[in-house]
């Protein structure tokens, strides 16, 4: 009896293991075909699109290996010109609309009045307001013939400034499209500031400006840091404002890239400009990346 007990047991276990295993391999076959999609959407959307690009960059007139697309993108005075002009444009803007989100997180996070409510119901609408409705909503507030151009008419003659067209505009549209999703990263990250910690560091006579940049600063910096990352990589990549109310000349790089692509037929100028704006995402990432890893090591 003692030995067929042993052997059922170890018929048992038997079974148990290959319905484990079988378990097992069930599980990593479904998380394996729920990976594959976004594996797939993510190789032929971006790693294809991004390697066609590098291509075509380095391919020459004649059909050859050559670096004269390059050349031309960091040589020509024109494309110099656009290449500061996207670069001032980015980080001027990233840095004024941290600036205001952070202002304004903050505020949100401390004061408990009525504009505070309704500031935070409102910040949202932004978001969900398409770019091209946005755009030519700015168009009619902020053009020459626009509603406040015609207010202004009412007390002076005094033309008036010219936003739209100019480095002016794009300005107010980044501020526009970035400040309520950098503002909502940032809340977020408030919110998780205990009311505790801010006490108790009163209460052992820290002042205003010492809670915040010992206790509320250092707790944020991770959030401001990925709203920093979207926010560059926003601007950078953006198309649709700069399009509709940049100026002629010089232009942000999405705009000269579309002309050098579908005016001038220039694929490979148009490639040498993706792949640059690229690196520059890339190397905001990888600091971005970096940073996260030292913090958690």
């Amino acid at each position: 009896m003692s030995g067929q007990g042993l052997n059922m047991s170890l018929e048992t276990g038997k079974s148990l293991k290959k319905a484990w295993n079988s378990r097992g391999a069930k599980r990593s076959a479904l998380g394996l075909a729920m990976v594959i999609p976004s594996f797939l959407l993510l190789l032929f959307m971006i790693v294809v699109p991004i390697l066609t690009s590098i291509k075509e960059s380095l391919t020459g007139n004649d059909g050859g290996f050559s670096w004269d697309n390059y050349k031309y993108l960091f040589t020509d005075p024109g494309m110099k010109a656009n290449i500061l002009y996207t670069l001032n444009l980015t980080v001027v803007s990233s840095v004024i609309v941290l600036v205001i989100t952070y202002m304004l997180a903050v505020f949100l996070r401390f004061s408990a009045g009525k504009l505070a409510k309704w500031i935070e119901k409102l910040y949202y609408i932004p978001m969900f307001i398409p770019s091209v409705i946005a755009t030519y909503g700015m168009i009619n507030m902020y053009g020459n013939h626009g509603w406040l151009a015609r207010i202004m008419l009412l007390f002076t003659d005094a033309p008036f400034m010219k936003i739209l067209y100019d480095y002016k505009g794009l300005l107010l549209a980044n501020l526009w499209f970035n400040i309520p999703f950098a503002t909502m990263m940032l809340s977020s990250a408030l919110s998780g500031v205990p009311n505790s910690v801010i006490e108790s560091a009163k209460d052992i006579g820290a002042g205003k400006m010492q809670i915040f940049f010992r206790i509320i600063f250092p707790m944020t910096f991770k959030s401001m840091l990925v709203a920093a990352t979207f926010v560059v990589m926003g601007v950078i990549g953006s198309f649709t404002a700069p399009f509709l109310i940049g100026p002629n000349a010089p232009q942000v790089l999405g705009v000269a890239m579309q002309q050098q692509f579908s005016v001038y037929y220039e694929t490979g100028i148009a490639s040498a400009c993706a792949v640059f704006m690229f690196a520059i995402c890339s190397l905001v990432g990888y600091f971005y990346i970096r940073n996260m890893m030292k913090e958690e090591r």
